[in-house]
């Protein structure tokens, strides 16, 4: 067991910390081994704090139990994550600062991470205590470090951040290399890093595991909050994830994040791994090293963490316990209900509602429109992260009662966990020029799902997905009082203009959106706003209503429409 007794008072003082605390393993000298050693490295993939399973799979308790089992087996273990492992995070995370998340990592006993652009969305002064709590010396768990090679300009603003971190495990020395997304200053808001920038992440990696190997390295672990986008017809992924894989030399192993892709294989020397996001699986990668030789053999297999199958951690389990008590009266409040469920899957029945039209993405534009009574409404599909209904078992990210739909109860919670990150809403004065730029944007990467998938109110709109990005939204009109799309047509020239809401990422510019921001008007927190929503409407009605119509002018030649699941 890696973990110490915790005392929920232990946390709140967590808050006061400052100063990071010794390293989580010092580069000592130690003696080579003689004949082979077999490495194990646990990594989980985009946690997002998520403390709970989710539908009896994952969730931290049970997380450390598969992971002690583990340890148990193969003494000669290290454990990972790759960004993200806070930020658009659950109620019991976010409503803490996000501590609960890193003394939960610790509890755990993760040895290392990096940052992915959720690290940031609290700005760096957060990031910085974030840091330092989990180096801390005298916090409940054992601490571990934070590593990030291609930052630059950290040297006033964030400390006890290294490019490399050295482990001494079996007698082996390996190095662990962690590399920050370049995309992450346009995916979040704008001012969140600081003076920090991110460079080139495979030139700063292969510049540390050439220093790496001259140093001694037995091993080379590469930690990076990059993921695949897709599968090739052989099995082989596709994205930036493989792109850096290609690109680096001297690593044996990189570890994945971002994309909500379980995966495994070979590219370019190395073995890439990425892991279903939220902890429902986890990677277990086993390594035959020979000092002197290096890795001699590499492969990994893929654990789902069922709750039932392990007796969760009881440290672990109070500790949420006692969290969840308190924010209870708050969040478990039922504000309203709905018809029927909305998910945060899309009409194509994509899981995180990044191809289509989504019902929590209605509700949720609908919600800004009206409130602020602008003419139009769009919002990122990223920003839009669980369901908005209540499962009917209760619990959950929610802090739902147990129930018998329909109708399908909404708590505080819930909403709060489909918008954690605190936006507010922004309304403007848009030209039509400028809303077809905007909508161009949000199908760019089609047919790649993409956090800026729009999600629209007031208005429906047609593209062609064949057509070049930047020339793809074919038509625009306005929605009906009804809820159809049939309202006449929207002048997409800079001749007219309109009154529109969206939230402040998005006008400041996230997500490649047209920057508006100086001349928005900022409003109130986005959760508040579809919260007053729907206790306003008591009981909402949601549907489909043909807001997002992709058209294929290339019949079955690629690229094509993503397919209708869920009408």
């Amino acid at each position: 067991m890696r973990r110490t007794t915790h005392l929920l008072a232990a946390l709140a003082a967590l808050a006061a910390i400052v100063a990071p605390g010794a390293s989580a393993r010092a580069d000592v000298p130690a003696s080579k081994p003689a004949g082979p050693v077999e490495l194990q490295l646990l990594s989980v993939s985009d946690w997002h704090a998520q403390l709970e399973p989710v539908s009896g799979v994952g969730g931290a308790a049970a997380l450390a139990a598969y992971f002690d089992a583990d340890r148990a087996a193969n003494p000669n273990t290290l454990t990972f994550t790759a960004g993200d492992a806070y930020g658009a995070s659950p109620p019991v995370a976010s409503f803490n600062d996000e501590r609960p998340a890193v003394v939960a990592m610790r509890m755990m006993g993760f040895d290392a991470d990096t940052f992915g652009n959720h690290n940031f969305d609290r700005g760096v002064e957060h990031l910085q205590r974030m840091v330092d709590l989990a180096a801390a010396a005298d916090a409940p768990g054992e601490p571990f470090r934070f590593v990030s090679a291609n930052l630059t300009n950290t040297e006033d603003v964030l400390a006890g951040v290294d490019k490399r971190a050295w482990f001494r495990v079996g007698g082996l020395k390996i190095a662990v290399i962690g590399i920050t997304n370049e995309e992450a200053p346009e995916v979040v808001k704008p001012g969140s890093l600081g003076p920090i920038q991110i460079t080139d992440s495979a030139a700063a990696a292969n510049k540390w595991a050439a220093n790496s190997r001259t140093a001694g390295a037995d091993v080379v672990i590469v930690l990076t909050h990059k993921g695949i986008r897709g599968l090739n017809p052989d099995g082989s992924g596709f994205g930036e994830l493989v792109h850096f894989a290609n690109a680096v030399q001297g690593v044996d192993v990189v570890i994945g994040d971002h994309t909500d892709f379980q995966y495994a294989r070979v590219h370019g020397g190395a073995l890439v791994v990425e892991n279903k996001s939220k902890g429902l699986t986890y990677a277990k990668t086993k390594l035959t090293v020979l000092p002197g030789s290096g890795v001699t053999a590499k492969s990994t297999s893929f654990v789902v963490p069922t709750v039932a199958n392990v007796t969760p951690d009881a440290e672990i389990t109070a500790l949420i316990a006692d969290l969840k008590a308190g924010l209870a009266p708050v969040l478990g409040q039922v504000i309203g209900q709905s018809t029927r469920q909305v998910l945060r899957s899309d009409q194509c029945g994509r899981a995180d509602g990044r191809l289509c039209e989504s019902l929590v993405g209605n509700q949720t534009t609908d919600a800004m429109r009206t409130t602020y009574g602008t003419e139009f409404a769009y919002t990122n599909s990223g920003g839009l992260r669980n369901a908005l209904t209540c499962p009917a078992a209760g619990g959950g990210d929610g802090f739902c009662p147990v129930s018998t739909p329909p109708p399908w109860l909404i708590t505080r919670g819930q909403v709060l966990a489909v918008l954690p990150f605190g936006n507010i809403v922004t309304t403007s004065t848009m030209t039509g020029a400028e809303l077809k730029t905007a909508l161009e944007n949000g199908v760019s990467s089609m047919p790649g799902a993409n956090g800026r998938f729009p999600q629209v109110s007031g208005l429906c709109f047609a593209y062609d997905i064949a057509a070049p990005v930047g020339n793809r939204v074919t038509v625009v009109t306005r929605q009906t009082a009804a809820g159809g799309c049939d309202g006449g047509p929207v002048d997409t020239t800079a001749a007219t203009s309109y009154s529109v809401a969206t939230n402040d990422f998005v006008a400041a510019g996230g997500d490649g959106y047209p920057n508006i921001l100086a001349r928005s008007t900022t409003r109130e927190l986005m959760d508040q706003v579809l919260a007053d929503y729907v206790a306003a409407a008591g009981t909402i009605a949601p549907s489909i209503q043909g807001r997002i119509v992709c058209a294929d002018s290339n019949g079955a030649t690629a690229p094509n429409c993503p397919a209708i699941t869920a009408p």
